[in-house]
């Protein structure tokens, strides 16, 4: 048995799959948080204790069956202080909190050479600037340590402190080119590197699980715990996008591209930026849009499923689709950095107003998959191969209309993982890292549930209007001329 655990936002989770991919086990329990202002904190004792429980619930399920290993993944950027053993000092400060966002800068300033040739910039909720504001509070006393999410429950689970992943700690400023701590960095904004913790490769065996994490879990003592990724990569893994020129497009409310490439992407844009992969010298580009399903709720808010289905079916009967960019809000981040971006359908905001229905339904879904095809060739400008195939994860892929339009429009053939969550991921990762083969354990554990090819005629009759948007995007001044140039 292999088994991922994710420490999700609302939820833990945890499930353990055979040496075939069959879920044989599985538990959740819910995880709250606070929210005041820009500030979002969870308690990390809940943690530990909500996983010790899924994890209880799992082991009974498997009655003695042995179990393999186990790794973790959680949410990017998300960290705490502790004391020298691990004990929590602080609550979790989560990825989406921004009380630091004024701090954003000088961490950018003071690294600029190094997250230039890392290919990303520094980010308001990043967890950098989130060590820089304890740091101004006198919270780094010499004896704090900082401590990324899935550390807490790693070190639960094997009983002493452990080391982070390279992933988790990308957004710590952690240099993934030289695998070390840039002190040159660390200097500059006045931090000591003591305070940072030990970082290994995503993969690595981290301990055993220890005799009294085996009687808080009905664990198997001695069972090896697999340092892990954020959960934006351990979807990917489930996806079972591992090889050079694979991506995983997870469509939710918001749409995330990740990849594998075989070298760092150069994007002096920003918009994309890249985790090493645990397998190979490879590396994991992608970038997460602000655009996404969620401007169909925005629009359509009363609509349910039954709803959805009717405005599918009208929608492929639409021939003349206005342009549309399906933002919600104003900024986006990926393929494009524009903060004052902000949505529009034909000449207009981002609203149904006089627009058909069905019409303002097929605009919105073909302007996501405009975005789509627009991030793969950013994608390619920055070096990477996006020959495909690609996987369609995320709660979007349950329309087969939008699915085939998508597809059709890459030009590239998709499939669709049965189950492409995090906590599948985590189990690839624990298998694929001790049976020393983690494409291979994908292959076994992963499963597609339909496959499909583009259809060329479509294809073609689909790119005037992807031009269009191109165009559009580039005369309002968001848009990079020579990106346009090349996309259109």
């Amino acid at each position: 048995m292999w088994i991922g655990v994710d420490l999700g936002t609302q939820s833990v989770r945890a499930l353990a799959v055979d040496a075939t991919g069959r879920q044989r086990a599985a538990a959740a329990r819910p995880l709250t948080g606070r929210r005041d202002g820009p500030r979002h904190e969870q308690d990390p004792a809940d943690w530990w204790r909500l996983t010790a429980e899924a994890l209880t619930e799992v082991s009974d399920a498997l009655a003695g069956r042995p179990v393999g290993a186990l790794a973790v993944c959680a949410t990017s950027g998300t960290v705490l202080l502790t004391d020298p053993d691990g004990t929590p000092r602080t609550p979790g400060v989560m990825y989406d909190d921004t009380r630091a966002a004024e701090l954003a800068a000088p961490a950018q300033r003071a690294g600029a050479e190094l997250w230039t040739t890392l290919g990303y910039r520094m980010q308001p909720a990043w967890a950098l600037p989130k060590l820089l504001w304890w740091h101004e509070r006198g919270l780094l006393d010499g004896e704090a340590r900082l401590a990324h999410q899935p550390d807490v429950v790693a070190a639960a689970l094997t009983g002493h402190r452990v080391a982070s992943d390279s992933s988790h700690a990308l957004k710590t400023g952690y240099d993934l080119l030289a695998s070390r701590w840039p002190h040159e960095v660390l200097a500059r904004l006045r931090l000591d590197p003591a305070t940072l913790p030990d970082v290994v490769r995503p993969g690595t065996v981290l301990g055993t699980v220890s005799r009294a994490a085996a009687r808080a879990t009905g664990l198997p003592a001695g069972t090896p715990v697999v340092a892990g990724m954020t959960d934006g990569c351990a979807a990917q893994l489930a996806a079972g996008a591992l090889e050079i020129g694979q991506w995983n497009t997870v469509l939710g409310t918001t749409l995330a591209l990740k990849g594998v490439s075989a070298r760092l992407p150069r994007d002096p844009t920003g918009a994309v930026y890249s985790h090493r992969a645990p397998h190979g010298d490879r590396w994991l580009p992608g970038g997460a849009s602000s655009t996404g399903a969620g401007a169909v709720r925005a629009l359509f808010p009363d609509a349910d499923q039954a709803a959805l289905a009717e405005l599918t079916e009208a929608a492929a009967g639409v021939a003349d689709v206005p342009v549309c960019y399906p933002l919600v809000g104003q900024g986006e981040r990926f393929p494009f950095v524009a903060p004052q971006a902000r949505g529009f359908l034909g000449a207009g905001p981002l609203a149904l107003g006089d627009t058909d229905p069905a019409t303002a339904f097929a605009a919105v879904l073909t302007g996501v998959a405009h975005i789509e095809r627009l991030s793969f060739a950013l994608l390619a400008r920055a070096g990477c191969d996006v020959g495909g195939p690609v996987a369609f994860t995320g709660g979007a892929a349950r329309n087969d209309w939008w699915n085939q339009l998508r597809c059709d429009l890459l030009g590239v053939p998709v499939w669709l993982p049965v189950n492409p969550e995090p906590a599948l991921g985590m189990a690839v990762l624990a298998a694929g890292s001790i049976g020393g083969d983690l494409p291979a354990a994908a292959r076994r554990l992963v499963s597609v549930r339909r496959t499909l090819t583009p259809d060329p005629a479509r294809t073609e009759a689909l790119l005037p209007g992807y031009r269009a948007f191109v165009e559009e995007l580039a005369g309002r001044g968001w848009l990079d001329p020579a990106l346009a140039e090349e996309a259109s």
